[in-house]
């Protein structure tokens, strides 16, 4: 068996068939690649900023579609209800709560505006409680920032009660029970520029996205090569099997000879020596007896 699959014809079906099996395998691995990269969120049109009152309002969600625009808002801020969002990174996509302990503080203030509402606003990082940067700045400053919607008190795990003047969550609902005076705009603004400027260090926030939609001719590609090579293996065996069907048969044959003793004779001799039946002669016509 060993000897009929290392023949050389069958040696060279097996690297063929390696071949295929490898080329057709990273052939779909790639179309797979490519669906999946179809469906991952890509970067969405980037307006240039409007007045926060346009798309954040007293009552109401921030919705879908102005997550992450770019927002301007004048005013002062209030300097006496500055809170600390505890375990917090630098980013706003990272985690926070338990998964960044003792990691740093957000700034949030609220920024009192000319109509007298009030928007929440990340001014940005902090390592400690009571670095000196946190020290809001007085008078009249123009943020520029983009608009996240509120947080859920449930978006992090907490890592326990937390001191007087911080917070786990930039919640409008838990802000209205904090700033009870406040009318506050529903969201928060993440800072990225400030006038006159601020020595803290920024918050990472990212342009808005919007979802791909699956390309499945893709898919329906990767699964073709893969049916590929599956029919490739299918074929392999099929040979393989005819090989050591045909030796099998060949090596029975070959016993079978080898069984026969020397000079018994063989079926054709046997058939030659069998006595044939004598040819009937003509009779000769008996002889005529005169009287």
């Amino acid at each position: 068996m060993l000897r009929t699959l290392l023949a050389p014809r069958l040696v060279a079906l097996h690297l063929l068939v390696i071949g295929v099996l490898v080329s057709f395998t990273l052939l779909g691995r790639w179309q797979l690649g490519v669906f999946e990269a179809s469906g991952a969120p890509r970067r969405a049109p980037d307006p240039a900023p409007v007045a926060v009152t346009e798309l954040a309002q007293v009552g109401q969600h921030v919705k879908g579609t102005a997550i992450s625009r770019r927002v301007t808002a004048t005013g002062t801020y209030d300097a006496a209800h500055q809170l600390l969002v505890a375990d917090r990174v630098a980013d706003v996509a990272a985690p926070g709560g338990r998964a960044a302990r003792g990691d740093g503080f957000w700034l949030l203030t609220p920024l009192r505006l000319a109509d007298g509402t009030v928007v929440p606003v990340v001014r940005g990082w902090a390592a400690r409680a009571d670095d000196p940067a946190a020290a809001v700045p007085e008078g009249a400053v123009t943020v520029t920032g983009r608009l996240r919607p509120a947080e859920q008190t449930d978006d992090v795990m907490r890592s326990g009660n937390l001191p007087r003047g911080q917070v786990a969550t930039v919640s409008t609902a838990e802000l209205i029970n904090l700033w009870p005076d406040a009318r506050v705009r529903d969201g928060f603004v993440v800072a990225t520029a400030q006038e006159p400027p601020s020595r803290v260090t920024p918050v990472a926030v990212s342009p808005p996205t919007e979802g791909g939609g699956f390309t499945w001719r893709n898919l329906a590609y990767a699964l073709q090569w893969w049916i590929f090579a599956l029919f490739a293996v299918y074929m392999w065996f099929h040979f393989v099997r005819d090989a050591l069907r045909g030796r099998r048969e060949q090596e029975q044959e070959q016993g079978r000879e080898r069984e026969r003793e020397p000079g018994e004779p063989q079926p054709s001799e046997l058939q030659s020596s069998e006595p044939q039946p004598a040819e009937l002669q003509p009779s000769e016509p008996a002889a005529h007896v005169e009287a």
